[in-house]
């Protein structure tokens, strides 16, 4: 047992824990003030529903022996429950269980990536319904393909990308973010724009926007360093090109803004920082200090040019996961080809650096099947749902507001009224006011 590596790991997933209750700032702080709460559940139920699927099944589907040997899929039953890891491996550098909650992490945060698009118009039951079946058939398959390796005596076979193919993905730019990403789409395509859609309400506290933005930077060093899964120069190397991606793609997004709409705004500061850290995830171990810059400078330019496209083709991505995530995790995972140096941990030279296009054609091919797969599995689970039990909301309920209608509470009392023992502390007034406006059927005008 390595205690050094495994001191380092427990930290990390530490830090990759708090990323949780940062996402659910950052996308909180973004939505209006009558959709915060649905927003933060969301993601906290995302969470919590794929964090028991994981140990029933999921952490067997994503690192069990690949049926077939084919690469496609861990064997269901082999880890299933995690009964076997209570009493730990003696030949094991890191304990079983420490890998298991650190990869457990990856799956909650991965799908609860996903609410953002849909925020305002979903309904919470169907929400979680959702999470469950896409955590099972997309995001445990996917993660088998990309983190499942090979075991060194070839007893154990793992997943297809990882070892057949040979594409690079340090931390998670197709099984993360690609992944959530093009999910985000299929789900909107099925749900539908809000109602006033383009004209949306204001954020409710870019305070909140920046906390949880700060919360997602610190724990991505526990994602991406951790991923090293040992204490030692690759976690160091790692968290360096982390944060020079994150820097770089600050000021990139901030001279965009700049430039097209003449102001350099604090939104934009904060995305500019998740673009920078989404992009670097695949790359992290692949590139130089320099490169990182370079990668996260790009992805600063071209995700808020990106995120401007769901106007011109009329999808409502709410929180920007398509323009954020998609898009900035392909760039990263395609920029390995071109960045990738031989002396980085994850040792392949990109095009700039004598590899060829041999790199480039892999991580070319990595993409293109995720993104296949996640968005057209995506998409039948989003339809199913919407035409058996019904995902979107009614407009009379989206108009009452989301917050009220599936929670029964208000992120802010203003009010102040005393409320009945054992009802919800939600001001009289207010529930009164948002029955009438569902009875009445009135439009939504949150066009502040």
């Amino acid at each position: 047992m390595d205690v050094g590596s495994t001191a380092f790991i427990l930290a990390a997933s530490m830090a990759v824990a708090l990323m949780i209750p940062g996402l659910a700032l950052f996308y909180g702080g973004m939505v209006s003030s009558r959709s915060v709460l649905n927003m933060i559940m969301m993601v906290f139920g995302a969470v919590a529903v794929v964090g028991v699927l994981w140990t029933f099944f999921g952490y067997s589907m994503v690192f069990g022996d690949s049926y077939g040997g084919l690469g496609l899929l861990g064997n269901i039953t082999e880890y299933a429950g995690l009964g076997s890891f209570v009493a730990g491996d003696e030949a094991a550098t890191l304990p079983p269980a420490l890998v298991a909650i650190f990869q457990a992490l990856f799956a909650v945060i991965t799908t609860a990536l996903i609410a953002g698009a849909v925020s305002d118009r979903v309904k919470f039951g169907p929400w979680l319904l959702f999470a469950g079946l896409w955590g099972a058939l997309v995001y445990f398959p996917v993660a088998h393909w990309v983190f499942a390796f090979d075991s060194a005596d070839g007893s154990v076979i793992g997943g297809w990308i990882a070892n057949k193919l040979g594409a690079v993905d340090f931390a998670g730019g197709t099984a993360v973010h690609m992944n959530a990403g093009v999910a985000a789409l299929a789900v909107v395509l099925i749900v539908g724009k809000r109602t006033g859609w383009p004209k949306q309400a204001r954020p409710n506290s870019l305070p909140f926007v920046a906390l949880g933005a700060g919360m997602l930077w610190f724990g991505w060093f526990g994602f991406n360093g951790g991923s090293a899964l040992a204490a030692g120069n690759s976690a160091s190397i790692v968290m360096l090109t982390t944060f020079n991606a994150t820097c770089a793609a600050i000021l990139s997004w901030l001279l965009v803004e700049r430039l097209r709409n003449g102001h350099a705004t604090t939104l934009g500061g904060m995305s500019g920082a998740i673009a920078g850290l989404v992009a670097i995830t695949p790359a992290c171990g692949a590139v130089s200090p320099l490169g990182a810059l370079a990668i996260g400078a790009i992805a600063g330019a071209i995700c808020p040019l990106a995120v401007s496209l769901k106007y011109k083709f009329g999808y409502d991505d709410s929180l920007d996961v398509v323009g954020v995530h998609l898009i900035g995790g392909l760039a990263g995972t395609l920029l390995i080809g071109l960045f990738g140096v031989e002396d980085a941990p994850s040792g392949q030279a990109g095009l700039f650096y004598g590899g060829g296009f041999t790199l480039l054609g892999k991580q070319a091919v990595a993409a293109a099947a995720v993104l296949a797969y996640s968005f057209v599995v995506t998409l039948l689970i989003a339809f199913v749902i919407q035409k058996t039990i019904g995902f979107r909301l009614s407009a009379e309920k989206e108009a009452a507001g989301i917050d009220i209608v599936e929670h029964a509470e208000l992120a802010y009392d203003l009010e102040g009224k005393p409320h009945a023992p054992g009802t919800a502390p939600t001001p009289a007034g207010v529930i009164a006011s948002a029955e009438r406006l569902t009875a009445e059927a009135v439009p939504s005008t949150t066009t502040s």
